[in-house]
């Protein structure tokens, strides 16, 4: 018998601006974005008594957490892009990073994190 798996999936936005350092182009100038954010986590167990793997109100309430920290501000002069670009690829990074550590106790696996700056242009990170 096959085991099987279940992948849930959440988005959320969140509203900051940026400007991408040693990059020659328009987007090294300071400019803004309301960027989309998509979470997949997945599991092989869920609850037995609710049938869920993880509350989607839960899953949510972690991610936005994590997107309080750079939310309505301006990328380039947050901690966490100190000593890199806050370009999407990092950005996607950053909140994997940090949503798989708010993640441990609910018994999912992050899956990956997508990051985009507008419908049909996005970054994903993943772990392989």
């Amino acid at each position: 018998m096959k085991k099987g798996k279940w992948r849930l999936k959440v988005a959320q936005e969140f509203s900051a601006s940026h400007a991408i350092r040693d990059y020659k182009g328009k987007c090294e100038r300071l400019h803004g974005h309301n960027f989309g954010v998509e979470v997949e986590v997945e599991g092989d167990r869920i609850d037995e008594r609710t049938g869920m793997l993880m509350d989607f109100t839960e899953l949510k309430a972690e991610l936005r957490a994590v997107l309080e920290a750079v939310d309505h501000s301006h990328l380039n002069e947050c901690p966490m892009f100190a000593d890199s670009s806050p370009s999407s690829e990092n950005v996607a990074l950053y909140i994997y990073t940090e949503l798989k550590i708010r993640l441990k106790p609910h018994m999912v696996d992050l899956v990956r994190v997508t990051v985009s700056e507008k419908p049909g242009q996005s970054a994903t990170y993943m772990e392989v």
